[in-house]
């Protein structure tokens, strides 16, 4: 475990457990490093459990990501293959109901997010490991990302078209998530 320590504005001594397992302290400008010592092991349980806690998650991602085999070419090429065939036809649905259409389409096997819309060249990227999940939350994915054709940020008229389009947005997000985790999504 390594600690990262950064002086910023700020009134307390604050820290996390980011991904990798180290811990990032934030600590107001010109504070002792005996005194951030202390909150260190003042906090020691804290840090302890907030280990473990990222260590299980780490190992959730991994397992289900993990369900997706793309270890040689074929099988990337099938994937590639079954998410098309998957997205097209939703794309042609919600494309026509929106008033929407992307310049581009591509699939990419990205673990950080579902997909991504870039609104000023109109390209639409989707993760390979939508495969993964029920195809009610991969609908859900490509109405948000057409919708971001229309609103670039997440505010109120962003979410007032995912209610217009995919009224069930918030449930496909849970269930995506447990999944995630582990659980079984809502079907």
């Amino acid at each position: 475990m390594e600690i990262k320590i950064t002086y910023r504005r700020t009134n307390r001594l604050s820290m996390r457990v980011v991904n990798n397992g180290d811990l990032h302290i934030s600590a107001p400008h010109l504070t002792p490093r005996c005194a951030i010592d202390q909150f260190i092991r003042d906090n020691e349980a804290w840090i302890k459990a907030a280990m473990r806690r990222q260590i299980d998650y780490n190992n959730q991602r991994a397992r289900f990501y993990g369900q997706l085999p793309l270890g040689t070419r074929e099988q990337v090429q099938a994937a590639y293959i079954r998410i098309d065939a998957m997205i097209q036809p939703m794309l042609r649905k919600y494309t026509a109901l929106m008033g929407v259409r992307p310049s581009r389409i591509v699939y990419k096997p990205i673990v950080s997010r579902w997909g991504a819309c870039n609104k000023r060249t109109g390209e639409i990227n989707f993760s390979l490991y939508l495969l993964l999940l029920p195809e009610w939350c991969v609908e859900h994915v490509v109405v948000h990302e057409l919708a971001h054709l229309i609103e670039a940020n997440h505010g109120p008229k962003f979410h007032a078209l995912l209610d217009r389009f995919y009224p069930r947005w918030k449930e496909a997000r849970k269930a995506t998530r447990e999944a995630v985790r582990g659980g079984v999504p809502a079907v």
